[in-house]
């Protein structure tokens, strides 16, 4: 475990792509990187643990005062559309497997957001082999042959988009000067270093998804990544492009303070639909009357969630870039004929809906959806975008943000869904595998992550089943869970017995908490670290 430049690699995992990746002159732009802003993710860190602090004594959201004049200038707008990004009608999202990332990028979709977050289990290899698999991809040098079947990449593929992991995630498997590096810093610069130039060369750029912010300093934050970053390698300043996730309740009353923040890189916005919702549920933690029913009831259509899209979509053409939809989690449901007509015209009414609102694109979670979403946005939408459409006639106060009222019922169905889910997704997160196919949904960290605060809520503040009058208490659930235990190996065909354990007894726990955790990703990373060679004393302590 030898230090370049004060860099350590604590894993032998994946050594090709260890080999090709981590090149002197890239691990020293990484620390580069970590030792000009580490200390300031550090203390954005710190700054969301006393909002939290202020939001549990009773203090109301709303839009900050402080920042009033950017909101109320009328002259400032972001960057134009970077090439590649001006029709951004469908984009499929995924993780980085070779397969995957092919399929992808042949899949007719406009852009490929090429996951290192919530649709990714990091593991090491996951991480950097999927960078490698990236590398490739844009050197047009992926095609591979597995199972007697070859996976060849299109002559127009679609274009690339990454998303690093989020701010609170460190990356254990690398240090500098003896802390962890940050995951969303290790994930940027490994990207951009070996690729910025070549995607400049080919007529694209560097063009990114920046999940999970909570205020608009942390969107500074990455800007002044991008700028050190095109300076360093020597790229003109404005090359890089960034989409930002609306995915947490603090970020919905700051979207224009983040556009102005990227405005010189920014390429918009996205209703990060299931994220959202679980922040929503989390910044309210200790609201009683922030109670919600089941998972299922909680649709785009409810007063928060409708006026969080219409604020994006009204903030982003006032400023001429793209407002992006969210998820389409349906897939096709091939042995059943009438259950996938009914799930694809649910599709296509979220999209309709989505289209008629005013956005620009929409994402979808698998290839075969794609003819769905395209057909709703070449019939409704005509030009590349819909910038032009400044949605004037909206008005969301922060009363409509923070509206929590949501008609449905806790069911016990909907609390064995959000048990079943939440240990099949955490049993295989900590396999490896960031996705899955469940109930012909494709789930990843966020609908997971919204079961677990739920079934805490429910405990928390002793709601009752509205089918049967029962009392949802600690016991009650672990019931359920106990039941559920030997299904889960039906629904993750493959997954170890010891991570169905594990998911089992960290449910457990969580229900029995007095917070909920901030991210069961942040709580899990240590197994996956061990898993990877990754010794304790060089991991923070999360659990």
């Amino acid at each position: 475990m030898a230090s370049v430049h004060g860099v350590k690699i604590h894993s032998t995992v994946a050594p090709k792509a260890q080999s090709e990746l981590f090149t002197e002159g890239a691990l020293k732009y990484l620390a580069a990187l970590h030792r000009t802003f580490e200390a300031t993710r550090q203390s954005l860190l710190t700054a969301r643990e006393d909002a939290q602090r202020r939001y549990d004594s009773g203090v109301t959201m709303d839009f900050a005062p402080e920042t009033k004049a950017v909101r109320e200038e009328p002259g400032w707008q972001c960057a134009p559309p970077a090439p590649g990004l001006e029709d951004r009608r469908v984009e499929i999202t995924g993780p980085t497997d070779r397969k995957m990332v092919i399929n992808a990028l042949n899949s007719g979709a406009k852009t490929f957001m090429a996951d290192f977050e919530d649709s990714s289990a990091p593991t090491f290899s996951n991480m950097v082999n999927g960078q490698l698999n990236l590398r490739d991809a844009i050197r047009r040098e992926i095609d591979f042959e597995s199972g007697g079947k070859k996976y060849k990449l299109s002559e127009n593929p679609a274009v690339l988009i990454v998303r690093p992991r989020g701010w609170h995630l460190d990356e254990p498997r690398v240090t500098i000067d003896n802390q962890p590096v940050s995951g969303s810093i290790f994930d940027f610069a490994i990207y951009f270093y070996h690729n910025a130039k070549e995607l400049v060369k080919r007529g694209s750029g560097p063009y990114f998804y920046l999940p999970k912010m909570e205020h608009y300093l942390e969107a500074r934050l990455w800007n002044d990544i991008f700028v050190f970053s095109q300076s360093y390698i020597g790229l003109p300043q404005g090359i890089i492009r960034g989409t930002v996730l609306i995915e947490t309740l603090p970020a919905a009353f700051q979207m224009e303070e983040i556009l102005f923040e990227l405005r010189n890189h920014s390429s918009g916005l996205n209703c990060g639909r299931w994220d959202y919702i679980f922040s929503f549920i989390k910044k309210h933690r200790a609201d009683r009357g922030a109670v919600f029913p089941d998972r299922k009831d909680v649709t785009m259509t409810v007063p928060f969630m409708d006026a969080y899209v219409r604020l994006l979509i009204r903030t982003c053409h006032k400023r001429k870039v793209a407002a992006m939809g969210g998820m389409s989690a349906q897939i096709p449901i091939k042995d059943d004929p009438k259950a996938n007509e009914v799930a694809m015209a649910k599709v296509r009414a979220d999209k309709l809906r989505e289209v008629t609102a005013g956005h620009d694109g929409t994402w979808i979670a698998h290839p075969l959806i794609n003819k769905i979403a395209r057909e709703v946005f070449d019939q409704n939408m005509l030009g590349p975008n819909q910038y032009h459409n400044l949605r004037n006639d909206v008005r969301v106060t922060a009363a409509d943000l923070l509206d929590t009222k949501v008609p449905g019922h806790i069911t016990l169905a909907g609390i064995q869904e959000n048990v079943s889910t939440c240990l099949a997704y955490t049993a295989a997160w900590v396999g490896g595998n960031g996705c899955i196919p469940f109930n012909y949904l494709m789930e990843d960290a966020a609908t997971a992550e919204i079961t677990r605060v739920q079934l805490w809520q429910w405990v928390k503040y002793g709601l009752r089943v509205h089918d049967t009058g029962e009392l949802i208490t600690r016991e009650y659930v672990d019931a359920i869970i106990d039941k559920t235990v030997p299904t889960i190996k039906s629904i993750v065909p493959g997954v170890q017995d010891e991570n169905v354990k594990l998911a089992r007894d960290y449910l457990k726990g969580q229900i029995r908490k007095q917070w909920p955790s901030e991210f069961l990703t942040s709580d899990l990373m240590p197994f996956l670290a061990v898993k990877d060679g990754v010794e304790p004393k060089f991991q923070r302590a999360a659990l």
